[in-house]
């Protein structure tokens, strides 16, 4: 089977930044085992694999190691491919999701997406949160997907330099720190989520749908500008409507083929 391949960067006005994504289209998903060694190949943080489904489409997400029920910055990447690719005169594409429906549509400055808005609960730190962190965080917030560190200020999230190992013990799929924004940005994050199979996620899109409602209430307003400050990094300009969290970013093609499976 050929199956056509794109590789995009994914909130990114450059190459090179921001978080490379994989989008396959494929007439129908073959078994699961072939998407996850895809994945594998792929070796990227995500592969979205895309279905046609009526007017609209049908993704799953994996990444190297395990399937996901949600990925942002690949689904922004999979709206550039139907967009710019595969239907070039749409203006907005709707995916059915394990999320439920995720629409997307073109803007000035790339797509903005809209997801569901995850809440979350303070909670003591879990044991050992901290050591595999390398810094206590002041705050600590949980949901069924993430834990959430709340750190002193952006220096602290930008020097975290984590135990991946020790991380991947925490009973989460994943672990948020974020802190205070500088230099023009509301708040910074980064996302470790090593039981994944991704270390550290360059900009992750699903992370904000947490992020975002936390930092609209302490700040005390619905829209933000956030900077995910990995070593890619990449800026996110994000809303609270309601119970969805709307996401804008840009992306860049790097790579476009055909895969034989």
């Amino acid at each position: 089977m050929r199956v056509p391949i794109f590789q995009l960067d994914a909130f990114a006005t450059r190459r090179f930044t921001g978080n490379p994504a994989a989008v396959m289209v494929m007439d129908a998903f073959p078994d699961d085992a072939i998407l996850q060694a895809v994945a594998a190949e792929n070796n990227l943080a995500e592969t979205a694999f895309l279905v046609r489904d009526g007017e609209d489409y049908r993704p799953r997400w994996f990444t190297p190691a395990v399937e996901v029920p949600l990925c942002g910055h690949a689904t922004l990447a999979s709206a550039a491919v139907v967009m710019e690719r595969l239907e070039p005169d749409r203006r907005e594409v709707v995916f059915h999701t394990a999320s439920g429906p995720l629409r997307v549509w073109r803007t000035e400055a790339g797509y903005c997406m809209s997801l569901p808005a995850r809440a979350a609960d303070p909670v003591p730190a879990p044991a050992g949160l901290a050591e595999a962190l390398g810094a206590a965080p002041l705050q600590v917030f949980a949901n069924a997907f993430n834990y959430m560190a709340v750190m002193d200020n952006a220096a602290t999230v930008r020097a975290l330099a984590p135990d991946m190992a020790a991380i991947a013990r925490i009973d989460r799929p994943g672990i948020i720190a974020t802190a205070p924004g500088a230099g023009g940005h509301d708040f910074v994050s980064r996302y470790f989520a090593p039981a994944k199979g991704i270390p550290e996620d360059p900009v992750t899109g699903g992370a904000h749908c947490m992020l975002v409602p936390y930092w609209a209430d302490r700040l005390g307003r619905a829209e933000l500008r956030a900077w995910q400050a990995s070593r890619r990094g990449g800026e996110l300009r994000c809303r609270l409507a309601g119970e969805r969290v709307e996401i804008e970013g840009a992306c860049i093609f790097y790579l476009e083929g055909t895969a034989e499976l």
